[in-house]
């Protein structure tokens, strides 16, 4: 992890610094690796269509044996097997036994981005079958399987957390409520489960299952496939069957990290709000090339400041310890303040992956949209171009604008913040920073 202050920090000082965090500046953390999800409408889920369903015959199996799929959603497929499956993790099958016909096959992605035609390519298939056969059981589970992909995007925390933890949040409150489930990854990487444990123990005591990391069967007296997904970085409580929402899920992920912390918080000795600064510094796009002037300008309008530039191994239970949970972005403590410089042209998506969770979790949130000068687009482009004069208007309709317009925007934008007016947008978030800082230390 990469962290730093205008003074060095020890490691072992590191705890004492972290979690009197009061304001944490997310600057250009918008590190999407696909451009695709800019040209989804955001409107809400088509609705459910019926399932397609394979079931076992005979009176024996009325209570259960089937294979139902849903298919009607826009970023999610769900497969179940209502019965006893066997998993061949060599060949990523899961068998359900009883009498096969020419429908007794499903396949399944188990990622919950559906619509990305690019990434779904990559994403690992698994077959449910209905046979009259299947391997011998060699390890018995006694709870069902959720079983869900972590490839893909994997790798920074916007993704890790859209496409992972939030979906998984969702999709067990939403189908085991209350009942215990053995976590099954088809396919990760190899750091990914060492680096969430603490969280997916939260959920369930069972030992996490991942398909690359075993040769032999397991079985599971039933199975569920695929993670829902309400949005980009949403939790829709009203989809919710037990009313959820970002404070259930902060209280999780506090209850998964708090344990860990080794050292507990002490009380800072400074009397300035704490300032972490989430930088880009040497990342393709949304830099800002001006930082070390920009934290002059933090300091000079009181506070002290913190930068933090996590990595894909970086330790969630550090993140946490460094501002009260990880990243800046979800476990900050409830009306602490939340900045975000805005980049042109991305509006919607700062928003919808970074404002909506700010205001779910019942954070101050703030935005500084950049001017047209304050952008190095204007350098290549120059200031009347219609990619900074009017973005949307270059969109196409109803589809949002072309990969190649957001290259632009994401991969070639770097800032260079008017400090002057920089200056006097930060007096506000100081001032809320410094009330939360006196009210909860």
């Amino acid at each position: 992890m990469a962290l730093h202050k205008r003074k060095d920090i020890s490691k072992a000082g590191m705890s004492a610094w972290c979690i009197v965090c009061s304001l944490v500046l997310l600057l250009l953390h918008i590190s999407m690796s696909s451009i695709s999800v800019f040209n989804i409408k955001t409107s809400s889920e088509k609705p459910r269509a019926k399932l397609r369903t394979i079931t076992r015959q005979g009176p024996q199996f009325r209570l259960g044996g089937q294979i139902s799929c849903d298919r009607s959603q826009l970023r999610y497929d769900l497969c179940s097997v209502n019965g006893s499956t066997v998993l061949d993790p060599t060949t990523s099958t899961f068998f359900l036994v009883g009498p096969a016909n020419p429908n007794s096959v499903e396949k399944i992605k188990p990622y919950p981005r559906k619509f990305d035609d690019i990434i779904m390519t990559q994403i690992k298939e698994l077959t449910l079958t209905l046979s009259p056969t299947s391997p011998p059981c060699e390890i018995q589970h006694s709870a069902p399987a959720l079983v869900f992909s972590v490839g893909g995007y994997t790798g920074n925390f916007f993704h890790d957390f859209n496409d992972g933890i939030i979906p998984l949040f969702i999709t067990v409150n939403t189908i085991f409520p209350d009942q215990d489930f053995v976590i099954v990854i088809s396919e990760a990487p190899s750091w990914w489960v060492t680096k969430y444990v603490d969280f997916l123990n939260a959920f369930t005591t069972h030992p996490i299952l991942t398909l690359n990391d075993t040769t032999r069967t397991h079985c599971f007296p039933s199975a569920e496939f695929g993670l829902i997904s309400h949005g980009f970085m949403t939790i829709n409580q009203t989809l919710m069957p037990n009313q959820r929402t970002f404070l259930h899920f902060r209280a999780l992920l506090e209850k998964a990290y708090s344990q860990n912390v080794l050292n507990p918080p002490t009380p800072s000795l400074e009397s300035r709000p704490r300032l972490l600064l989430a930088s880009r510094k040497g990342s393709k796009g949304r830099e800002i090339v001006n930082e070390d002037e920009v934290i002059e300008a933090m300091e000079e309008i009181g506070f002290e400041v913190i930068v933090f530039a996590p990595k894909a191994n970086t330790s969630l239970v550090e993140s946490y310890a460094l501002i009260k949970s990880s990243h800046a972005l979800l476990f900050l403590r409830a009306r602490a303040v939340f900045v975000q410089v805005v980049p042109i042209g991305i509006e919607w998506a700062s928003d919808a992956f970074f404002g909506r969770v700010a205001r779910g979790l019942d954070l101050e949130y703030m935005e500084y949209r950049i001017g047209v000068e304050e952008s190095s687009l204007v350098e290549k482009y120059g200031r009347d171009s219609l990619l900074l004069k009017d973005p949307h208007g270059i969109q196409v309709q109803g589809k949002g604008w072309p990969p190649e317009i957001m290259n632009i925007y994401l991969m070639e934008q770097n800032v260079k913040l008017d400090l002057g007016r920089f200056r006097e947008f930060l007096k506000k978030p100081y001032s809320k920073a410094k009330q939360f800082m006196d009210r909860h230390g």
